[in-house]
C-alpha cells in the first residue's frame, strides 16, 4: 500500500472511531502514530515523532491567548454582565417590531465581543432572555431559537477561541483573524435583526403567542444613568480588547491578559466574585484550556502525518484534475464542513479539516484569513443542526423546562440557520467582506 493510500485508509479510520465514540484527541494522536509508524516502517520513530510533537506543539507564547480568554470569559459570565447588557438593550429596542428579539441578538453581539464561547452566550442569555420573551407574550419556539441562533456571534465576533483554534492550525495571525470577524460578525448579527423585523411584521404568529402582550413592552423606560452604568463595564471591555488589537498596541496574547485583568476588576467591583466562585472559575479554566490545547497537539501530530503522506497534495491534484476550480473547491469543503456539523462539535471540525484544507485553498489562491471566516461561518452552523446542534442542547439544558421540548429549540433556530448560509455565500463571493479591515 502506497503512502498516499495509506493515509486515506487512516483518515476513514479515524472518522470512524470517532463516530463509535472515542475521543477526538485520542483518536488523532493514535491514528497518527499509526500513520508515521507505516509510513516510515519504524515504530521507534513514530514514538519519538510524537513525544516531540507532544513537547513542541504549544510551547509557542502564542498558546497563553487560549487559558486567558477563558478566564475572561468565565469571569464575565458570573459578573451579570450579560444580563446588563440585555436590559439596555432591551430598552433600545422597545418601541420596534420583535424588540425583545432583537435586544437579545444585540446583547449576544456585545457580549460575544468578551466571552468568545457560544455556549456561554447560550446559557446566560437562556436564563435571561428566554423567560423575560416568554413573559411578554412570543413563543416559546421563539424565544428558545432566538437564544440559540444569536449564540453563535460568540465564535465570529473577536475574540473567538475558534479563530485561535484557526490561526495556529493554518499558521495565520490571530490577530488579524479576530479583526477579520468584526464585519462578517455584524453582517450576520443585522441579517439575524432583520428577519425578526420581517417575521414581527409580516408573520407575527411565528414570533408571538399575545402580540398585545408583547406590545405592551414598549412603555418600559430606564434612566440615562442606569444604562450607561449597566453598559459601560462591557463597552469597556470591547474598547480595550479590540481598540488595542487594531491599534496595534498589544499582541492577541497580551490582549488576554489585559482582557482578563479587566474582566476581574468588574467581577471584584460587582461583589460577584468570593473565595469559592474564584476558585470554580480558576479550576473550570484549567479544565477546558488542558481539553483545548491537548486537541491542539494531537491535531499538530495529525497534520504532520498528513503532510508526510502527501495528503494535500493528492487531494490538490485530485481537485485540479477534476476541473473543480478554486470556487468549485470551497463549495465541496464547506458542504463536508456542514455535514460534519451535524456529527461533531466545532473544535473537532476544525482539527480535523484545517490540516486537510489550507493548503490546497492556499494553493488555489485563497487568502486564508478569508478562508478562514468562511470555514468558521460554516463550522458555527453546525452548532445549530440536528442532530448534534451543542447550542440547541445547552439551551434545552439550561432552560430546564420540560414542557419545551428539543424540537421546538431546533424549529425555532432554522431562520438563523438560513441567514448565516446567507451570509457565507456572500462573504465567499466578497472576499473584501473579510479582509477589509486586515489590509
Amino acid at each position: 500500500m502506497d503512502d498516499i493510500t495509506l493515509g486515506f485508509t487512516l483518515i476513514g479510520a479515524m472518522v470512524g472511531l470517532i463516530l463509535l465514540g472515542l475521543p477526538i484527541g485520542i483518536t488523532l494522536i493514535s491514528s497518527a502514530a499509526v500513520g508515521v509508524w507505516l509510513i516510515r516502517d519504524n515504530p521507534a520513530l513514530a514514538f519519538r515523532f510524537t513525544a516531540m510533537a507532544t513537547y513542541s506543539g504549544i510551547q509557542d507564547y502564542l498558546f497563553a491567548t487560549i487559558p486567558l480568554f477563558v478566564l475572561m470569559g468565565l469571569l464575565v459570565s458570573i459578573s451579570n454582565v450579560g444580563k446588563d447588557t440585555f436590559e439596555v438593550a432591551q430598552v433600545l429596542t422597545r418601541r420596534v417590531r420583535g424588540g425583545l428579539g432583537m435586544a437579545t441578538v444585540g446583547a449576544n453581539a456585545v457580549f460575544a465581543a468578551v466571552t468568545g464561547v457560544s455556549i456561554a452566550s447560550a446559557a446566560v442569555f437562556t436564563k435571561v432572555a428566554v423567560p423575560e420573551m416568554t413573559r411578554h407574550g412570543y413563543t416559546a419556539r421563539f424565544a428558545t431559537g432566538t437564544v440559540a441562533g444569536s449564540s453563535i456571534l460568540g465564535m465570529l465576533i473577536p475574540p473567538s477561541l475558534l479563530m485561535i483554534v484557526y490561526g495556529v492550525l493554518a499558521e495565520v495571525s490571530i490577530g488579524r483573524m479576530f479583526i477579520a470577524g468584526i464585519i462578517p460578525g455584524v453582517i450576520i448579527a443585522l441579517g439575524f435583526a432583520v428577519t425578526i423585523f420581517v417575521a414581527a411584521t409580516f408573520f407575527p404568529r411565528w414570533i408571538y403567542d399575545d402580540a398585545a402582550a408583547a406590545q405592551a413592552i414598549s412603555e418600559r423606560v430606564m434612566p440615562v444613568s442606569e444604562m450607561i452604568t449597566k453598559a459601560v463595564p462591557i463597552m469597556a471591555l470591547v474598547v480595550l480588547i479590540l481598540g488595542g488589537l487594531y491599534g496595534g498596541f498589544f499582541t492577541p496574547t497580551e490582549a488576554g491578559a489585559v482582557g482578563a485583568a479587566g474582566a476581574l476588576v468588574i467581577a471584584l467591583m460587582r461583589r460577584q466574585l468570593g473565595w469559592a466562585r474564584f476558585w470554580r472559575v480558576l479550576k473550570e479554566t484549567g479544565l477546558v484550556s488542558a481539553s483545548i490545547l491537548f486537541l491542539l497537539i494531537a491535531a499538530g501530530l495529525y497534520s504532520r502525518m498528513l503532510s508526510m503522506a502527501g495528503i494535500p497534495q493528492a487531494i490538490g491534484d485530485m481537485v485540479e484534475h477534476l476541473g473543480l476550480g478554486p470556487y468549485g473547491f470551497l463549495a465541496s469543503f464547506v458542504a463536508i464542513v456542514l455535514l460534519m456539523g451535524m456529527i461533531l462539535d466545532s473544535t473537532s471540525i476544525l482539527l480535523i479539516m484545517v490540516p486537510i484544507g489550507t493548503p490546497i485553498a492556499q494553493a488555489m489562491g485563497f487568502d486564508l484569513i478569508h478562508f478562514g471566516i468562511v470555514v468558521i461561518i460554516a463550522v458555527e452552523m453546525g452548532l445549530l443542526t440536528p442532530p448534534f446542534g451543542i447550542s440547541v442542547f445547552t439551551v434545552k439544558a439550561t432552560l430546564a423546562d420540560p414542557r419545551i421540548s428539543i424540537e421546538t429549540v431546533f424549529a425555532g433556530s432554522l431562520p438563523y440557520v438560513a441567514v448565516m448560509g446567507l451570509a457565507l455565500v456572500v462573504i465567499a463571493l466578497v472576499p473584501e467582506l473579510a479582509t477589509a479591515l486586515v489590509r
